[in-house]
Order: C-alpha cells, then sequence, then structure tokens
C-alpha cells in the first residue's frame, strides 16, 4: 500500500459531483445558454466564459450570462427558458468523461452518491440516460436542500444516509465549489484535472488530483469483493 493509499483507507463512501466531474456537459450547457440570451436581446457570450459561470446552480448561471444590469424579473425569465430549453436537450452533446465508466466499475460496491448543484430531475435523467444511474445510492441536485454546495447541508445529509462520519467519505469534484464543500464538511476532497473548474484548485486545493476516475480504486487501496446491489 503507497502512502497515499494508506491515507484514504478507511474511506467508505464516496460522493460524486456531476458537470465537470462525471459528465462533460459543457457544451449543452452553453448551447443553452447562448440560446436564452439571445431570446432574452444580451450580446452573445463565448463557450469558455460561460464555462466560468457553471458549478453553483442554474440560478447563478443565469445571473452571470445575463450581466448585473439583468432585472430581477428578467432573471426569472431567463432562467425560465433556459430550463425549458435545456430540458429539451441536455443530452444532445452531453458524454461521459473518459475513464468515468471503467472507474465506478472499479469500484462497484463501495456506497456512492451524486451531490450537485444541477437541478435533481435534470441530474437523474442525465444519469439514467447516460447509463450510470445504477451505481449511486443517492442522488442530490441543487434544490434538494435550502442551500447549495459548498453549503454542507447536502453532504450531512449523506452522510446520514450512509451512516458514516466526515472522515470515512470523500467528495470528488472538479471546482474550488467542490473543495470548499468537503472542507465545510470535514471530508476529504479529490479534484479531477480534466474538468470545467480546475483552475480554482490553485486557491483551494484538494487532498489528492486524479487525471481519471480509473485512479480512485487505486488510492483507496479498494479490491472489489461483492457484486454490485443490483439496482
Amino acid at each position: 500500500m503507497t502512502r497515499e493509499s494508506s491515507r484514504f483507507a478507511g474511506i467508505r463512501a464516496l460522493i460524486f459531483d456531476l458537470d465537470g466531474t462525471l459528465i462533460d456537459s459543457g457544451l449543452d450547457l452553453a448551447l443553452a445558454v447562448s440560446a436564452t440570451i439571445q431570446k432574452m436581446g444580451r450580446a452573445a457570450l463565448n463557450h469558455q466564459q460561460i464555462f466560468g459561470y457553471v458549478g453553483r446552480g442554474a440560478q447563478h448561471l443565469i445571473a452571470q450570462a445575463l450581466g448585473p444590469a439583468a432585472t430581477e424579473a428578467e432573471c426569472r425569465a431567463g432562467l425560465a427558458y433556459f430550463l425549458t430549453y435545456y430540458r429539451e436537450h441536455m443530452l444532445d452533446n452531453t458524454v461521459t468523461y473518459p475513464g468515468v465508466r471503467e472507474g465506478l466499475a472499479a469500484l462497484e460496491g463501495v456506497p456512492m452518491a451524486v451531490l450537485t448543484n444541477k437541478p435533481v430531475r435534470f441530474s437523474r435523467q442525465l444519469l439514467e440516460g447516460l447509463g450510470l444511474a445504477r451505481y449511486f445510492r443517492y442522488i442530490y441536485g441543487g434544490n434538494s436542500f435550502r442551500t447549495k454546495k459548498p453549503d454542507p447541508a447536502g453532504m450531512q445529509a449523506l452522510l446520514r444516509d450512509f451512516g458514516a462520519a466526515p472522515a470515512d467519505a470523500m467528495l470528488i469534484g472538479d471546482s474550488d465549489v467542490d473543495v470548499q464543500t468537503a472542507r465545510n464538511s470535514g471530508t476529504w476532497a479529490c479534484g479531477v484535472s480534466y474538468g470545467l473548474g480546475s483552475a480554482g484548485f490553485i486557491a483551494y486545493p484538494p487532498d489528492v488530483i486524479v487525471d481519471t476516475l480509473t485512479e480512485l480504486a487505486e488510492y483507496l487501496n479498494y479490491q472489489p469483493s461483492t457484486p454490485h446491489r443490483g439496482e
């Protein structure tokens, strides 16, 4: 066992972010935002600019895209249009990142969940549509609780669900929001290098960074011993 794997050997619950961690949804999000700001009569934004707004929920995403001059009523109208458009197009281009399916398969038997700031209904539909939902005992979204990440409410609920102590759990994500969530919850934080928000790791470094989820089982020193529960 390496020093790193012994460090994480006690982990028995894994909580994953969604966008930028499990799924590459950037293009569909950007296209939905672009359609929204066009509908609202705003100047176009490049996709990289839009990616920088992702991670704190749809309401924040649209407010940022519309700009500081947008009224509350405009933000509400923009959000409604975005949600309708995205619901119809969210699987047009979205795929899993390389190594995600293999990484999750290698971890079968470990209790796993998803905690995202994306609306929970969309999150479930995406995971089901991409054939990943069966890996997760719980899927919570940005509207599952009164507050979103980085507030620890979602993580605290999952710790109760799993009957796990903070030191027994790890949050895997692609941004500083995920690292802050882990810190606020007292859990371990794992960053992925390939997502939308990894630049945030400079200010908020995770405990470990992986280039693919296939590395996780090795870090956790996990050897599959039981079949998946067959959901």
